[in-house]
């Protein structure tokens, strides 16, 4: 917990919708033993930074289990969990039920996250000001037939893997997500896995299988 005269209250969310396109049901679906929000809810509940940890969700089975695994539960208006809302969007609704100065969106589908890592994450945030912060691995990725570089002569960019994210609760109230100080976090590439369709589900529960 934050204590101190100058402690900023961090709030961290996790949205988890009931329609799922890739993988049906996909926040829910048992891997490596255990519903997949439910590690990162337990990577949540270990964070010493994170003062309140919530699920936003609009379905009662997501919300159930949510519960079972200790997270606290708001319930999200249907018009905010279709295919075209934004997370922004799920995020500012949060914040307008529970006030806070940080933000801290743990997204269901990176199950991977070595212990201390969200702590770290807030801790760079907050020791370098920045008005938002993401994980991600620097990517070196080129459209074939574009260039003829050796991969090590390619300078690449910073590519968020989708894993954490820190953002000043100002900024999404105004309807922001970056703001003009940006942390990039570079972490390891198997906590890089983002789950999006099947191929990716089997190689993060082989990943949580190793661990």
């Amino acid at each position: 917990m934050n204590n101190g005269p100058t402690a900023m209250n961090v709030l961290g969310i996790t949205p988890a919708r009931g329609g799922s396109k890739g993988v049906p049901r996909k926040n829910i679906k048992e891997i490596a033993g255990k519903p997949l929000i439910a590690w990162t809810i337990e990577a949540a509940k270990e964070s010493k930074m994170i003062d309140r940890y919530v699920v936003s969700t609009e379905d009662e089975e997501i919300a159930e289990i949510s519960r079972e695994y200790g997270a606290d539960v708001i319930d999200r208006p249907p018009e905010l969990a279709t295919d075209e809302a934004t997370t922004l969007s799920v995020l500012k609704h949060a914040i307008e039920q529970i006030p806070c100065d940080i933000v801290v969106l743990l997204q269901a589908t990176s199950p991977i996250r070595r212990p201390g890592l969200i702590d770290e994450c807030i801790r760079e945030f907050k020791d370098n000001e920045y008005d938002s912060l993401a994980t991600g691995f620097v990517c070196k990725y080129t459209e074939y037939g574009k260039n003829n570089l050796r991969r090590q002569d390619i300078k690449g960019f910073f590519y968020d893997d989708g894993n954490i994210y820190v953002i000043k609760a100002g900024l999404i109230e105004r309807g922001e997500r970056f703001g003009e100080k940006i942390g990039r976090k570079v972490i390891s590439r198997w906590e890089n896995i983002e789950i999006d369709d099947e191929f990716d589900f089997w190689i993060a529960e082989k990943i949580l299988q190793a661990r």
